[in-house]
């Protein structure tokens, strides 16, 4: 009988050190990806399905390079036809036309020059190269200039590109035809603090969602706008909390809106298409890499890319190291750990009940055979 008992109790004790102490270590841990390209300062990044890997842009460089899960890189796409300071800043991968689209901006001292790139996938030949202007500025000042950032396309093609400086739209169509799309009052109605840190930089992460709109995130004032994809009518998007700093966006596949700043990622949902919105959660990032972008990777899995532009762009540094990684709503990271104790707790339950069965097999045959 003692014999029996002690057997319980090590069944007993050996399930709970695996649930709580090994079960652990079987819960997905985030993907992080640690890549190398001297001098880099990526901005932006996309995940292209086809090719299954990040491209990812650069603020020095005149190309776009290929990150695999495994950290390889690749030269993607080299462009030396482009001025020689130029910027590749949004980057956006268009399955559907099998393009990648590139928001270019080049920087005095040469002439300032924005346009958008775009790039066969597959033969990863340039398409077209659309200036983008203003006609309707004639200031010679570089507070001015327009700044080409972030870019989202819609269903038919159509690139959609985000001016920072100058709070409006460009339009390009399947052919490289430019336009400005929305030059809403909207976008300069709320107030800026001219002394806070990046209050030069307007309207910048933009998705296209597919009921027929695009939602912008602005900077300088930590608002979100929802812009009508037909006509460039805009309104405010009424959150319970502003979003600091606001920079990159990104969509999940369920409507969930991920919107990354340096300090913070913030996840936002709607049940009422976007007319209001909750922040409902977010995550701490790495202050010092200065997230910049997000995306939506394989498996919808949230990244963000730690480029360390501030340093590429303003402290005129060195580096060799870059990073993206996988990151969770706080809310929700406990869910996957949760079944997979539940698993095994089952499992164990399982074996616990086998091992008493076979103690009663074996007692009845000692029985027996007695």
């Amino acid at each position: 009988m003692s014999i029996t008992k002690s057997k319980t109790t090590l069944s007993f004790i050996t399930a709970f050190l695996i649930i709580f102490v090994v079960g652990p270590t079987f819960a997905r841990r985030p993907h992080i990806i640690d890549f190398r390209s001297p001098n880099l300062f990526p901005e932006s990044f996309a995940w292209d399905p086809s090719g299954q890997h990040f491209v990812v842009g650069s603020l020095r460089h005149r190309t776009i390079l290929s990150v695999s899960d495994a950290a390889v890189v690749d030269t993607f796409i080299s462009d030396p036809s482009l001025p020689p300071n130029s910027t590749v800043l949004g980057v956006f991968v268009d399955s559907l036309h099998h393009r990648l689209l590139a928001a270019i901006f080049s920087a005095p001292p040469l002439p300032t020059f924005n346009a958008l790139a775009a790039y066969d996938l597959r033969s990863r030949r340039r398409l077209f190269l659309a200036p983008l202007h203003d006609p309707t500025s004639t200031s010679t000042s570089a507070s001015d200039r327009p700044l080409a950032n972030d870019v989202a396309v819609d269903f038919s093609g159509n690139a959609y590109v985000t001016n920072s400086a100058d709070n409006f739209i460009w339009k390009v169509n399947l052919e490289g035809e430019a336009s400005v799309f929305s030059r809403s009052p909207v976008f300069t109605s709320h107030p800026v603090d001219r002394d806070a840190p990046y209050s030069f930089c307007g309207i910048n992460g933009i998705v296209y969602i597919s009921k027929g709109y695009l939602l912008v995130v602005q900077t300088n004032t930590g608002k979100m706008f929802k812009v009508n994809a037909e006509d460039g009518t805009a309104k405010t998007v009424l959150l319970n909390r502003d979003l600091p700093l606001a920079d990159g966006v990104a969509v999940r596949s369920d409507g969930v809106i991920v919107v990354v700043s340096q300090h913070k990622a913030y996840f936002v949902k709607s049940d009422n298409s976007w007319s209001e919105g909750v922040v409902y959660d977010e995550t701490a990032l790495d202050a010092e890499g200065f997230a910049t972008s997000v995306k939506v990777g394989g498996d919808d899995r949230i990244y963000v890319l730690y480029g360390h532009v501030k340093e590429g762009m303003w402290e005129n540094k060195e580096r060799e190291k870059f990073s993206i990684v996988e990151i969770e709503a706080e809310s929700e990271t406990g869910d996957e750990s949760v079944w997979v104790f539940v698993l095994i707790g089952l499992g164990l339950a399982y074996f616990l009940f086998w091992r008493f069965q076979m103690g009663q097999l074996v007692t009845n045959m000692n029985k027996k055979t007695a």
